[in-house]
């Protein structure tokens, strides 16, 4: 399958409600919606409505709202689940179940044969109901389970014939971008419909189990805005975006409205009230930030040397630091012509070599070398300008 053919679930209002800081009312709830359909994701995917009451009315709201995307909401596979997920109007159903030995034992006690049993169903119905609706079907826990016993569950319910898709998850987080390769791609021979990956963060594969499963032949992928989900949580939006940008720039560009995603992550971090991590795809306090010398010298010729992402596709700049022991003349250079300053090539390398010796003894900020600079040029000598400094 060409990496140019994907489509993103984005699924913070269902995965991510499982964060342990999430608790979204339905006006957040709405916002969300709305910021992801204007960010331009294919699909949305909400919580079960049989979780709760409100659950129900805000699919229902959601779902009837007139967006762009696709509304899906995730249940387990049961009938009674599917009529309640019917009655909201989504336009698609995600069923799910356990196929790994622990998960059939104490999770709901099928074995392989009514696992079956219970998705043609299950599925079956669903499709008799609303023939136009999107209907996926998913293992649970996919990397722990025998593989025959999955392979024997997709070719059933892919000869159904009403599955517009299957699923593969890696519900805990274990397993490894080969793995997820070698069983997307075997299962890509198998079955004739289109194929989701839902991977978790636990030991921090999600970006890389992500993006080999879309080269294995994966269709879908699903994704939360900060990664947020059960535990670790899992792909986050911003990384998927970021890995997917660097195979096929123009792509993404055109696909999804990227100086949107710092309002997405923003947002979510205020209603959880989590920090966006300094590290953060994209959208981190450091992200597009350059320090060594040899860096910043490069980048100031030519950014693609030393990055892989534009930062103004993303609504954001980039920033050469330069109150540090590695810096060099060219970044000090950069700063003084950007502060207006006329000082020679020689004279930047003196006050190069004074900032290096002075920010060995302590922490130095912009503010500091922008005041050696502008004394500098108002022909204090260095020796008067780091008396006072």
């Amino acid at each position: 399958m060409p990496l140019d053919q994907f489509s993103i679930i984005e699924s913070t209002l269902r995965e991510g409600e499982q964060f342990a800081a999430a608790n979204f009312t339905t006006e957040q709830k709405i916002r969300i919606a709305d910021a992801s359909d204007e960010f331009g994701v294919e699909y949305i995917e909400l919580t079960s409505p049989l979780a709760s009451p409100k659950s129900y009315e805000d699919a229902c709201l959601i779902a009837n709202r007139g967006l762009k995307t696709k509304i899906l909401t995730h249940i387990r596979c049961h009938k009674e689940d599917a009529k309640r997920a019917l009655d909201t109007g989504v336009h698609g159903i995600d069923t799910v179940i356990g196929t790994s030995s622990i998960l059939r034992k104490f999770s709901h006690g099928k074995d392989i044969g009514q696992i079956i049993d219970l998705a043609y169903d299950v599925l079956t119905y669903i499709r008799s109901q609303r023939p136009e609706i999107e209907l996926r079907f998913s293992t649970e826990d996919s990397f722990r389970s025998n593989e025959a016993d999955l392979f024997r569950v997709y070719l059933a319910v892919d000869n159904l014939g009403v599955v517009n898709r299957v699923g593969i998850a890696d519900t805990v987080g274990v397993a490894t971008p080969m793995q997820v390769y070698r069983l997307v791609s075997t299962l890509r021979r198998m079955v004739q419909c289109d194929i989701e990956f839902h991977g978790h963060n636990d030991s921090g594969c999600a970006i890389a189990n992500s993006y080999s499963a879309l080269d294995g032949g994966a269709t879908h992928i699903d994704t939360s805005i900060l990664g947020i989900g059960e535990r670790n949580g899992i792909t986050p939006l911003g990384g998927f975006i970021a890995r997917m940008y660097t195979v096929n720039r123009e792509l993404v560009r055109s696909k999804y409205k990227l100086p949107l995603l710092r309002n997405l992550d923003t947002m979510i971090a205020e209603m959880t009230g989590v920090d966006i991590p300094f590290n953060n795809y994209i959208t981190g306090v450091v992200a597009f930030t350059h320090k060594a010398g040899i860096h910043a010298k490069a980048i100031l010729n030519n950014p693609e040397t030393y990055e892989a992402l534009d930062p103004h596709d993303f609504g954001m700049t980039r920033y050469i630091s330069i109150a540090h022991k590695l810096t060099g003349w060219n970044a000090i250079k950069d700063r003084a012509e950007q502060l207006g300053l006329d000082l020679s090539e020689p004279q930047i390398k003196e006050i190069t070599g004074y900032v290096k010796a002075l920010a060995d003894d302590k922490r130095l900020m912009l503010d500091d070398v922008d005041d050696i600079l502008r004394r500098f040029a108002m022909g204090e000598s260095l020796e008067h300008v780091l008396g006072g400094t």
